[in-house]
């Protein structure tokens, strides 16, 4: 399991894209997972995606010409022990979580040629400081070109967003690109979703301007989060997401009455180790 705190020091201020999306999402989301740790329902889609996930990153260990969906396939049942062995209440999703992991290995394949790729990184930390907020995650795939240019590639096993909410898509690349650019000093020369679920390839060529300009809306979103953190004024923010949110039963925007917040609430919601989605 990926442990933020394996790879890092403690730090005051941090932030992942995930955690960022949350509070994007619904304020009081954010507060859910991170400042009262309320347990979620394991999720076949996650775990089918996780799986998915170790096999592509696996696959990369055989040489050039042993990369098939042959190969891909065999990997599966050992993947998924691994998976088991790191959280055990997956065996109950088994048979959802496996069903469908063949066809969207095909698709993979369909969009990408493993024999021709030789990624520099894989399942790749990065981190960058920005004036005390670090911000952080895992990319998985960092492809580099002989010329030294830097291609980050995310896998996703859903389907491809429509236009409207392509942005909000491309904002977690944008994030990864920025703690690269921050902590590298090389600006990434292509950001790329690849959607299995619908064969779909999302993708930008970011500019300087691009990356200021997310780092402001970071910084915005910080700034945002520690006010709220602050007043402990977490509120709702209905929308089509509550119809898979874990959390309804709680939520005021659907009759529930949230708990108390714990001791040390505004510690909490800033704790780095609640950034490490």
């Amino acid at each position: 399991m990926r442990t933020m705190e394996a790879v890092t020091e403690h730090h005051a201020r941090a932030l992942s894209p995930s955690r960022a999306a949350d509070f994007m999402q619904c304020p009081l989301l954010y507060r859910f997972r991170i400042v009262d740790r309320l347990p979620e329902p394991p999720s076949a889609a996650a775990a089918r995606g996780s799986l998915v996930h170790a096999v592509l990153d696996r696959l990369f260990d055989l040489p050039p010409g042993n990369r098939t969906l042959e190969a891909a396939t065999d990997l599966v049942p050992g993947e998924w022990e691994r998976l088991l062995l790191a959280d055990p209440v997956l065996a109950e999703l088994a048979e959802d979580a496996s069903g469908g992991t063949e066809e969207l290995l095909r698709s993979w394949f369909a969009l990408e040629d493993p024999t021709r790729l030789q990624p520099a990184e894989r399942e790749l930390y990065v981190e960058a400081d920005l004036d005390g907020l670090v911000i952080r995650g895992y990319v998985d795939r960092l492809d580099e070109a002989p010329d030294g240019r830097l291609r980050v590639v995310d896998y996703k096993t859903g389907r491809s967003p429509s236009e409207t909410f392509e942005g909000r898509a491309l904002f977690q690349l944008k994030f990864y690109a920025l703690a690269l650019w921050r902590s590298r000093g090389v600006l990434p020369s292509r950001l790329q979703l690849v959607y299995l679920r619908d064969r779909t390839v999302l993708w930008i060529d970011p500019s300087e301007a691009d990356l200021l300009a997310t780092e402001r809306k970071v910084r915005a979103l910080w700034a945002a989060i520690e006010q709220v953190a602050r007043t402990g004024d977490w509120r709702a923010r209905p929308g089509r997401a509550c119809s898979w949110c874990a959390h309804r039963a709680v939520c005021p925007a659907w009759g529930g009455t949230p708990p108390p917040l714990p001791e040390g609430a505004t510690a909490l919601a800033l704790d780095p180790r609640s950034a490490a989605g």
